[in-house]
């Protein structure tokens, strides 16, 4: 009889075990798809997250559009109608990933032409080397380099600016304004009657408030 007892135990204890280790492999399977279900949402935030860009030049419907963090070139230009049939895409990379305040020009057939450089016909040759999309050099992988604009005799570097009469090459002496973003700034001020505070300058297309608080110091009306 005890000898019946104790295998009663014995398989007691076992079933016991069994169900420790069925318990503890069941809360490990429960952990690891913790993990995955948080991975998951992780990654569907990423793709949620937005950023803003400018195109413009030759695409049916140019302006700000509002992107997936992890868009190209190529998505913007089809956010933004796509290319109208003078567009000339051989000087932009349509891979490139998109950044917030990037500024697209596409241009157009006869701008590439009137622009492109025979004796170095792999350098970046594009209109406008502000352009964010303007593919690099592909030697050296850098883009190519602009030339700096000196200020006049009667201008200094770190003197004021004004928004409502500065020239355009007085604008360009401004960190990261460069002649496209200088000639919107005069077309914004020409269109408004000029700007009523140095904040407003935010309110012109291709610039944000990170440029903002770059140049706000040398700002004035």
């Amino acid at each position: 009889m005890y000898k019946k007892y104790g295998l009663i135990g014995i398989i007691i204890v076992l079933f016991i075990s069994v169900l420790i280790v069925s318990y503890k492999n069941d809360l490990k399977a429960l952990e690891n798809d913790s993990e995955e279900i948080v991975e998951e949402v992780v990654e569907v935030k990423k793709e949620v997250e937005t950023i803003k860009v400018d195109i413009k030049g030759q695409v049916k419907k140019p302006g700000v559009y509002k992107l997936n963090v992890n868009s190209r070139v190529i998505d913007a230009i089809k956010k933004s109608g796509g290319l109208k049939s003078q567009a000339d895409t051989s000087m932009i990379n349509l891979s490139k990933k998109l950044e917030d305040e990037m500024v697209i020009i596409i241009y157009s057939k006869k701008q590439i032409k009137q622009s492109s450089n025979k004796e170095k016909p792999l350098e970046c040759v594009c209109p406008d080397t502000l352009n964010d999309a303007c593919v690099t050099n592909p030697v050296t992988n850098e883009p190519k380099k602009t030339e700096e604009i000196k200020p006049t005799d009667n201008e200094v570097t770190d003197s004021k600016v004004s928004l409502n009469s500065a020239t355009l090459q007085q604008l360009q002496t401004l960190t990261g304004i460069g002649k496209s973003k200088a000639e919107a700034i005069i077309e914004y001020r020409n269109q408004n009657g000029g700007f009523k505070s140095i904040d407003e300058i935010t309110k012109v297309s291709g610039i944000g408030t990170s440029t903002y608080e770059k140049i706000k110091d040398r700002l004035t009306l």
